[in-house]
């Protein structure tokens, strides 16, 4: 159960820090985790060794290094908070050291494999193939995390843009771009999409509408049908996702020479340390392409 020192905190991210709400989410999960395994007392009562005793049974429990940096972080974040509040008087997180994580490349896909799973997403018939494909277009050609993707409004698109205005985290917006490809995508799927609503029925605000509660597409379908797409294209399910289709739009620019600068802004990141794991990425797959393809890397 919350309480309320931890809702006050998740309030406070929301409107002071502007988190989303994944984010917002996240951090109830791990405070929760957190809340739990300290025992009585919980958050507010815990002490040093307490603390480091929950933290050290994260890892006995086959959590992944990332998972407890961030459970970590959330933690820390609530102390400071409690201490700004005067609701405690120490920190006793203030000894939990960062977990070594090392380093996790992206997954993705390459050009012909997103090629392999368009074609594959197109074999579908009727307005389902339409829609499938104008979602992996719009993934690939913009980098759209799927949230962002699966929440835009058909205002949008209406006028064919050659751009797409997002507001992404904590309420910035950018610029995502869209290619031909993609926008005839987008094309084709509103033909169908209007097609398909009977004339009595008053239209979705969204552009990929669906019978959930939020009114549109969910992530989880999106993976499903992402999944029986890569099967189809002869592809290991477990290598396709929405965010590996994010990988790959900035994986492939980078290999067509953009500027880092410029992916940075297209993906959204505040920190370009973030899209520089991409440079490896495609480091590591063009060093691949020479050692295969280039006659003085081949064994004699």
């Amino acid at each position: 159960m919350t309480t309320p020192q931890i809702e006050a905190f998740l309030e406070m991210m929301a409107v002071e820090r502007d988190a989303s709400p994944h984010t917002i989410a996240a951090y109830a999960r791990d405070l929760a985790d957190a809340e739990a395994g300290l025992g009585a007392g919980g958050l507010m009562c815990a002490d040093e060794a307490g603390l480091e005793r929950w933290y050290a049974s994260l890892s006995s429990r086959g959590l992944s290094a990332a998972t407890a940096a961030r459970r970590r972080s959330a933690v820390r974040q609530f102390y400071r908070f409690c201490l700004g509040e005067g609701w405690r008087g120490d920190d006793p997180s203030r000894r939990l050291d960062a977990p070594k994580q090392g380093r996790t490349l992206p997954k993705t896909l390459s050009t012909e494999e997103v090629s392999r799973l368009l074609t594959a997403c197109a074999r579908r018939d009727g307005a389902s193939g339409l829609r499938l494909v104008a979602l992996v277009e719009l993934a690939y050609a913009s980098g759209l995390r799927v949230s962002e993707l699966l929440a835009l409004r058909l205002e949008a698109v209406q006028r064919d843009p050659s751009f797409l205005i997002l507001r992404g985290k904590g309420g910035k917006e950018r610029l995502a771009p869209l290619n031909e490809s993609a926008r005839g995508a987008v094309k084709a799927w509103l033909v169908a999409r209007n097609a398909a609503r009977p004339e009595s029925a008053p239209d979705s605000p969204w552009l990929f509408p669906s019978t959930a509660s939020s009114g549109h597409l969910t992530p989880r379908r999106f993976a499903q049908m992402l999944d029986r797409a890569a099967i189809d294209a002869g592809i290991d399910p477990a290598r396709v996702s929405p965010h590996v289709l994010r990988h790959a739009f900035a994986t492939h620019l980078l290999e067509g020479g953009a500027d880092l600068r410029v992916v940075q802004t297209f993906l959204g990141h505040a920190d370009i340390a973030t899209t520089q794991i991409y440079t490896h990425v495609a480091t590591d797959r063009l060093n691949q392409i020479v050692a295969n393809h280039h006659p003085l890397a081949r064994d004699e």
